[in-house]
This record gives C-alpha cells, structure tokens and sequence, in this order.
C-alpha cells in the first residue's frame, strides 16, 4: 500500500522546530480508513488507563480510523516486537509510548523504509530525533519544577521554610521520560534549598504495589521524613498504605506530593487526608494525535513536540496551585 516516495533532505532540526514528514505515501484518496498501530506501554496505573481509554475513544470507526492496540506489559522487546507486527500489517501510523528512551534505532529505522510515520506518546525517545514526527505529551522537567514550587510556598505558608526538611524520591521506571524529568526537578530545586534533604531515593516502577514495598522498607531504615515525593498517583497511594501501617498520618505527619492528578488523588486532597499536593500529567493524547494525522493527511507541516497543558493542584490553592474542588467536576479520568 505504502510506497517511499523521496521528497528532500532536511536539515536537523531541534525538538520544537516545525517538522514535515520527509515521505508521503501514493495513497487512493478515495481511501477513508486510516489505520493507527498503537504501541502502548501497558497498564501500570490509573493514569496509563486513562491514557489507553483516550486513544479507544479516539480512533474509532466513526471517527474514519481502526485502531490496532498493543500493551506491551512494561517491557521494550513487547514494543518492539509490536511496532514489527504493525510494518507487517502495513499500518498507516504508528504511535508508541516508549518504556524507555533508548534502545530504538534499529526498529524505527524500519518503520521509515516502509514509509509509515512514527508518532510519540507521553514518554520521549532519544537519538532518533529524524525517525519520528512528532511527540505529544507533558513536560515532565516543569512537572517536578512546579510540584517544588508549591511545596517552597506550602512550607512557608506552615512557617517551615527554614526547617530541615528530608525528602524521599520514589521514583518510576528508570529510564522512562517521567521518571528523568520529575527527578531532575527535584534534584534541582535540593540544590537551590540548602535545606532540603533527599534521604532516600529509589523506584517503586509506577505501580501501587511496588510503590507499597518500597516505602515500607525506607520507613524502616530512615524514620524522620517529611514529605514524599511519589512520581505518580498509584506508587503515592501505595506509599500511603506503608505510612499508615507505620502508625504515622499521610497529609499531616509527612507531606505527601504525586503526580499525574486522577480523580481519586483529587477526592483523598478535598477531603483533607493523605495527599497535600497533586501534580497533573494530562493522559489524553488520543485528540492531539489525531490532529498530528490529519494535517499529515494533508501534508502539512507539524510541531516536532507539542505539550498538553498541565496543573498544580492542592486543598487551599496555595502559591502556584489551583483548589482541587474547583478543579474536579471538569475531570475527565
């Protein structure tokens, strides 16, 4: 169906330069069905479902797409072995979510001799900048950058500015682009507070279960914690769990900071337990990749990264963060 068809050689560009898939495809514009492989991480979290369900309800019949859907159970060879099958298959699109950032030369070398355009989903690949269009997802550095800034205006806000505070990084997948960003932040900003101590930092995987075992062992070996900083919602209600069974109180004993802000985070904010900050990572890519498709349909040029917007949210509202209330009657996942 594909066939390549040289166009020109592009000059590099940077990741938000204006990018124009350097193939198009001698397609029947009769055609109205576009189909889209989707490489899909798994389902590790509330998140990653609500991210899977965005796509679903995205790429539908009516909507002129099929949508072939893959969970590769966190694993990259499952990716990979997928991305080969939608080749085979001779996909119009393929869209991944990389577990992680490396390791993706040789496949997407593939996918571009057989014409079919890549694009990214929530986590970033590196190295490949010419072998893929575009990449739709959060920007995980300011993530962790404004999840410090309101914990900087919370601790002032309780008079605790000055105070020591130990902080413990559970990590998600290493190597995922969340997981280097939100650590970046934090890592920045322990830098720029002499007061500010990582006493642990380790991966609980992005999974509510390993996110439990994992905090259960730092509580036993570092008893003076102030906050947790918990690199998504699921390892955060795990870490909950192991406070608690530790007889100390989530929310109020030790601060306790999540990212990716589901509504479940959202109810355990206004209701006054457990958690004080939620961090928003937006889960719905299914739209904008879809727009990505279709200007590519029409062979128009595209932004080589586009970002979703994203909130800090708490209780009250404090310094950079919007009132969970206010927020929740507008969620979608």
């Amino acid at each position: 169906m594909k066939k390549i068809l040289a166009v020109s050689v592009l000059a590099a560009f940077a990741v938000t330069s204006i990018f124009a898939w350097p193939w198009s495809s001698k397609k029947n514009n009769k055609k109205k069905t576009i189909t889209v492989g989707y490489a899909q991480v798994g389902a590790e979290s509330d998140w990653r479902l609500a991210n899977t369900q965005s796509f679903k309800d995205t790429f539908t019949e009516a909507n002129g797409y099929k949508l072939i859907f893959d969970d590769a159970q966190q694993k990259q060879e499952n990716q990979i072995k997928a991305i080969r099958n939608f080749i085979q298959q001779d996909v119009d699109y393929i869209v991944v979510a990389p577990v992680v950032e490396t390791g993706w030369e040789t496949v997407l070398q593939e996918a571009k001799q057989a014409g079919i355009p890549i694009i990214l989903s929530d986590r970033e690949m590196k190295g490949v900048d010419d072998l893929y269009v575009a990449w739709v997802g959060g920007n995980f550095l300011k993530e962790g950058q404004d999840a410090c800034k309101w914990l900087d205006a919370y601790l002032k806000a309780k008079g605790r500015s000055n105070d020591t505070i130990n902080i413990v990084d559970l990590q998600g997948t290493i190597g995922a682009s969340a997981q280097i960003g939100r650590t970046q932040g934090l890592e920045e900003a322990v830098k720029t507070h002499k007061n500010w101590k990582i006493v642990a930092q380790q991966t609980g995987e992005f999974t509510q279960s390993k996110g439990q075992e994992v905090m259960e062992s730092i509580l036993k070996s570092t008893p003076n914690i102030d906050v947790i900083y918990a690199e998504n919602d699921n390892m955060a209600w795990g870490a909950i769990d192991a406070v608690k069974a530790a007889g100390k109180v989530p929310g109020k004993d030790i601060i306790i900071i999540t990212f990716d802000a589901v509504k479940e985070s959202f109810n355990r904010i206004i209701n006054g337990e457990e958690i004080n900050c939620a961090q928003e990572c937006n889960p719905l890519h299914g739209p904008r990749v879809a727009e990505i498709i279709q200007k590519l349909e029409k062979k128009q040029k595209v932004d080589k990264k586009q970002y979703v917007v994203e909130e800090t949210f708490d209780k009250d509202g404090i310094g950079n963060a919007r009132k969970a209330a206010d927020a929740l009657p507008e969620r979608k996942y």
